[in-house]
């Protein structure tokens, strides 16, 4: 599972085996858990993160959204 990004205590990153779905992401920090789709951008599920923290996700997902693609797109090809 390759991690694309690490910041603020989050961990970014795709399982290597989701090349069949639509490009998105999954988010983690302790035992909190998400995945967000990159287009359109929104969130698939967010779960035990509080709600200032799926809002700084939120945040991070519209500053990195472009560089998430990028790394799919180089990674499954």
């Amino acid at each position: 599972m390759p991690t694309v990004l690490r910041i603020l205590g989050y961990r970014f990153f795709f399982y290597s085996n989701e090349g069949n779905e639509p490009p998105h992401i999954h988010i983690e920090k302790g035992e909190a858990r998400g995945e967000y789709w990159l287009v359109p951008i929104r969130a698939a599920y967010m779960e035990g993160f509080s709600a200032s923290e799926t809002r700084k996700v939120a945040l991070i997902m519209e500053q990195y959204r472009d560089y998430f693609k990028q790394k799919w797109d180089e990674y499954f090809g």
